[in-house]
């Protein structure tokens, strides 16, 4: 049987932390969960660890203050992360992203607090995260997934295809999508603002499909009552769609155009915008970067490596590949 773990407070250290990711480097809201989360997991570990603690017993995280945090070494963040491996089976890339949290952690608490002098988390390296190509829909699967809404009887087709057409127009992140407001976007249609990671705004720019799918719904939600009249995507009960209804309502379209076998999502949308620029598009990486909102160029290598592969096919395609000496 599982272990039932009781938290109940929580460690003013995190709660310091995540104030100052939030409110000082704008990191987002749930980004600021999943640290919170990571950390906590990371307490929770380390206090059962020191204090001996059993299976159903009460682990307060109060107990996580000043002085425990300046007891933890490098051997017990090396504990933890066999504990993620061994007993949770975590991924390496999941494994990564908890070392990342508690890496920042300790560096906030280094520099920034200054309440420990050797940060114990400083040379722990992260496990090998293999680079897997990004899942993307082929320009024909998106051709069939747009088909698939227009030609549906679905009440919110409209507004869906306009969804949908401007995730594979421009890869935008979910997130940024769902806060579109009427107010972000130009009179004459040709762009519009959104709101980032960080809270950092960028423009995106839209094509000829982009401002049809946008005028066609667009005669349909100005004339609804809303009780979000600044949104620009509303739900059934007429507020801001939320995340979980448009990746709902994208995963029944990825079943009537049969392509749910395929394990998409709504972020492999905004991977195949990025891969059909690049690839079939020649957009330049540089750009690409800019319109995917990405921090680093390291981030967008990735689809040069798409491009990469789609050579490679082409040449193992040519008839004269299979004829040897």
């Amino acid at each position: 049987m599982a272990e039932v773990i009781h938290i109940k407070t929580s460690s003013q250290c995190i709660d310091n932390y995540i104030s100052y990711a939030l409110n000082v480097q704008g990191r987002s809201k749930l980004t600021c969960e999943k640290y919170r989360n990571d950390l906590e997991n990371f307490f929770i570990f380390l206090l059962k660890k020191k204090k001996g603690l059993q299976d159903d017993s009460e682990v307060d995280l109060n107990w996580a203050d000043t002085e425990f945090v300046k007891s933890i070494r490098s051997s017990d963040i090396y504990d933890y992360l066999l504990h993620d491996a061994v007993e949770k089976e975590n991924m390496p890339a999941t494994r990564a992203r908890h070392l990342s949290s508690i890496k920042s952690f300790f560096k906030f608490l280094t520099n920034k607090e200054k309440i420990i002098e050797d940060n114990p988390a400083r040379n722990i390296d992260a496990p090998n995260v293999k680079n897997k190509l990004p899942k993307y829909l082929s320009l024909d699967e998106s051709i069939l997934l747009l088909d698939t809404i227009r030609n549906s009887q679905e009440k919110y087709k409209v507004r869906d295809y306009a969804i949908i057409t401007l995730f594979l127009n421009c890869g935008m992140r979910l997130s940024e999508l769902v806060n579109i407001n009427f107010a972000d976007i130009e009179s004459d249609k040709s762009k519009l603002k959104v709101t980032g990671k960080g809270s950092k705004e960028r423009i995106v720019y839209l094509n000829d499909a982009c401002r049809s799918a946008l005028d066609e719904y667009l005669k349909i939600r100005l004339t609804e009552p809303s009780k979000d009249k600044n949104a620009l995507f509303v739900s059934r009960n007429s507020r801001r769609v939320s995340n979980s209804t448009v990746q709902k309502m994208l995963e029944k379209y990825f079943k009537l155009s049969g392509l749910s076998q395929r394990g998409y999502s709504v972020h492999k949308l905004r991977h195949t915008a990025a891969t059909l620029m690049y690839s079939t598009g020649k957009v330049d990486i540089r750009v690409l970067k800019d319109i995917l909102g990405h921090e680093q160029l390291n981030t967008t290598q990735i689809y040069t490596h798409i491009s990469d592969k789609n050579m490679q096919d082409a040449v193992n395609s040519n008839p004269l590949s299979n004829i040897k000496k």
